[in-house]
């Protein structure tokens, strides 16, 4: 690696975490926060690129897809300033590395932000002042506001400051193979990630009915044998005990759907994951993509088959 001539100091970090608070300014379904992203990597870039052709190079790789939680996204940032830095000053760091190094992390750090943050500190933060408003004391959304933003603030930078240290060792190695290990690694664990989620975020059931059978009697619930009001309702949830016990009818209805999750569980929406991608590598426009998808969707509705 070349003697470095340009250093990021710390307030160049830290103008790079003030501007990923506006991480989230710039969402489009096509590539999600990546306009936040290259907006918020905008003060380290413009002094390790002071060549007009080069800022524009780098500003291009970094408005690739890219989505996580937008507290999350700040240990990315700092992995990617430490990348940058060293490939204004020489060091052998590809392209390709480092949006292998963002799409490893950013899928593993996306599903720890709500947790922690949405379902964890907000709530307490916000029950703590929600009871001292409720007795009438002011401090109460005023505390609220101090502590989440001083707990917020503090993540983002700290965070930052680790991956940007981690980075640096990261690329300190990059003779001995390492950047391009960290690279195979966090590219393979995003992909695992994101393959993971497929099942759990396309949904797809057909709606044809294939079969009714009848049900015996007993497997069903008997609807005008209830006692009436309150106590009804209650015996016929107990029986149906959340489509476990009786059946709603004396016709068990089969449709499509129900005969594909006995093959393969989530088969359709994996397809769908499959034909997506290779329209992609025929180079089709994500946002031909997702309107293609629209306009189906619409008219297998209206079809009765979706």
């Amino acid at each position: 690696m070349a003697d470095k001539k340009f250093q990021l100091t710390k307030r160049d970090r830290f103008n790079v975490m003030w501007h990923s608070q506006f991480l989230q300014g710039s969402w489009n379904y096509e590539r999600m926060q990546n306009g936040g992203y290259a907006y918020s990597m905008i003060p380290a870039l413009r002094k390790l690129y002071p060549d007009k052709k080069d800022l524009a190079a780098a500003l291009q790789r970094h408005l690739v897809f890219f989505n996580t939680h937008p507290y999350l996204a700040s240990p990315v940032l700092g992995v990617t300033l430490a990348l940058e830095e060293d490939k204004a000053n020489g060091a052998d760091v590809e392209d390709e590395a480092v949006q292998g190094v963002k799409v490893g992390m950013m899928g593993p750090l996306a599903g720890v932000g709500d947790p922690v943050f949405w379902f964890t500190i907000r709530p307490i933060l916000g029950a703590l002042g929600a009871s001292m408003a409720l007795s009438g004391n002011v401090v109460g959304p005023i505390l609220f506001f101090v502590l989440w933003n001083l707990i917020r603030l503090g993540f983002l930078w700290y965070t930052q400051e680790f991956g940007y240290k981690a980075g640096s060792a990261i690329t300190k190695d990059v003779s001995g193979g390492l950047l391009q290990k960290v690279t195979r690694g966090a590219s393979m664990m995003g992909m695992f990630v994101l393959g993971a989620l497929i099942e759990r975020w396309v949904n797809i059931k057909f709606i044809p009915i294939v079969s009714k059978t009848p049900i015996q009697k007993g497997g069903y619930i008997e609807w005008d044998k209830l006692p009436a009001g309150a106590k009804g309702i209650q015996d016929a949830l107990l029986q149906w005990d959340m489509g476990k016990g009786k059946q709603l009818t004396n016709i068990k209805t089969t449709t499509l759907q129900d005969n594909l999750d006995q093959l393969i569980p989530g088969l359709a929406g994996l397809l769908l994951t499959f034909l997506c991608m290779w329209l992609l590598k025929k180079k089709v426009s994500p946002i031909w993509i997702i309107i293609g998808i629209f306009v189906v969707g619409v008219l297998f509705h209206l079809w009765g088959i979706l």
